[in-house]
């Protein structure tokens, strides 16, 4: 390929996104330069097997070759605030997302769904309501599989997509049937400038949306110019899903109609309920009929990581959210527990520049001890001093071997980090699968 002559995309990184970047633009007969600045990028091998006239760079990226690009698709992992990049930026050269690609190219409508906590479990929730409708569905995007692999013909019925704040920083056609912003705390503000940033990027998922869903409970996000609304809270009088209570019992509910008893859902907590209700009012915006989404609902049974119930040790439960990887996660997590003053916490690692302070009060009200691990363990025990009584180790076999030591009858052991795992492991289904292990080690 002469890069002096002839138009080219450049495709920032060679993870699964940038595969299928690759895949997607060869399939469209662009010519494509791909660069990633690591040494050994993890599909490099796969990308010369099956593209053998590739143009490649590894180990850095070529300021001159982005500067001459037609546009440059920049993977997730990597920020616009690479100076390589500068003077592409300078020229206009536009900077998207893979996102972007497949937003140009979707033939079914799109469900996107974004926020600080809860993303993959209403994405893999609505998935599961179209299924138990019949409806072909396609489900990925920052979770599992990239979008542009679930296009497909014929078209299916629904495109469910989970998207992070690095995804919709650039992308800019995405017209969502129905979008939600599910909540707003502090994560990623080593990314973005500020956290008033960081809601204005998640706010992009309403942009050109028909259908914008609303959790009347987040102030912060509650602004939307898409021509329908729908609305959901955990408050008996707001929102067009909510809880309300009748006779004793509490109930899922479209305004004054009773949907199901809270107590039917296997997976119970503020932050489940929370999730279904945005499920609902997601899937009828698309048109899930109501009696398929609440039998799915009523069998779902959750993510890996998320907060998942590992067994019962000398009579403690152990719970591992090792995908809690901010504070309102681990928050989220902990008051899910339902269990004041009886929770053992594990937490610690990259904490993303986020501010612990937060966790105190929480700490204060719901914990009887906190076992902390990893790079930041020094900085959250500084926001939690003189909170619960707090313990350092090494390793996190040794934290689960001090909750051990800590726990008592009737306890809840949480692992809920609220930080990045890649100070100690590969990421969090590492650390969340290594609890595990270490937890069925225990004794009974």
């Amino acid at each position: 390929m002469n890069l002096q002559n002839s138009p080219y995309i450049v495709v920032l990184g060679m993870g699964k996104t940038g595969l299928a970047c690759t895949r997607f633009l060869r399939q469209q007969d662009k010519q494509v330069y791909v660069m990633d600045n690591r040494e050994n990028p993890p599909n490099l091998a796969e990308l010369q097997q099956q593209f053998p006239d590739l143009m490649y760079k590894i180990g850095g990226f070529d300021a001159e070759v982005l500067a001459a690009a037609s546009s440059i698709v920049i993977s997730p992992g990597l920020s616009l605030r690479e100076p390589a990049l500068e003077k592409a930026r300078a020229k206009n050269i536009p900077i998207i997302s893979e996102i972007e690609l497949f937003a140009r190219a979707a033939n079914a409508p799109v469900v996107a769904i974004t926020g600080s906590n809860g993303k993959s479990t209403v994405t893999t929730l609505v998935g599961e309501m179209a299924q138990q409708a019949g409806w072909r569905v396609q489900v990925g995007g920052n979770l599992g599989t990239p979008a542009l692999e679930l296009l497909c013909e014929p078209a299916p019925d629904l495109y469910v997509l989970e998207l992070s704040s690095f995804q919709l920083e650039t992308t800019f056609s995405l017209q969502a049937a129905a979008a939600v912003v599910l909540n707003i705390s502090e994560d990623h503000l080593d990314r973005h400038d500020g956290l008033a940033d960081y809601i204005a990027i998640k706010q992009r998922v309403y942009h050109n949306a028909q259908t914008a869903v609303i959790n009347e409970d987040e102030a912060c996000v509650m602004h939307s110019n898409a021509p329908q609304r729908l609305s959901f809270s955990l408050k008996a009088d707001c929102g067009d899903f909510h809880v309300i209570s009748e006779n004793g019992e509490h109930y899922l509910a479209r305004k004054e109609q009773t949907l199901i008893p809270v107590k039917t859902l296997k997976l119970q907590g503020a932050i489940m309920r929370s999730n279904v209700l945005a499920a609902l009012a997601l899937g009828e915006a698309v048109g899930i009929p109501m009696p398929a989404m609440l039998k799915a609902a009523q069998e779902f049974r959750g993510l890996p990581h998320r907060c998942v119930w590992v067994g019962n040790k000398s009579g403690a439960d152990w719970f591992n959210d090792s995908k809690g990887t901010n504070i309102g996660a681990s928050i989220a997590a902990i008051q899910g527990l339902e269990r004041p003053k009886q929770i053992i916490l594990i937490a610690g690692g990259e904490g993303k520049g986020a501010d612990f302070t937060q966790l105190a009060p929480i700490a204060r009200e719901h914990l009887r001890a906190c076992v902390l691990i990893g790079r930041d363990a020094p900085i959250i025990a500084d926001a939690l001093a003189g909170t619960v009584p707090l313990f350092h180790t090494e390793s996190l076999e040794a934290a689960v071997q001090q909750c051990a030591d800590l726990a008592q009858t009737g306890d809840a052991v949480l692992l809920s980090p609220a930080c990045a795992s890649f100070d100690m492991f590969t990421g969090y289904d590492q650390r969340g699968k290594l609890f595990t292990a270490a937890v069925e080690a225990l004794p009974q």
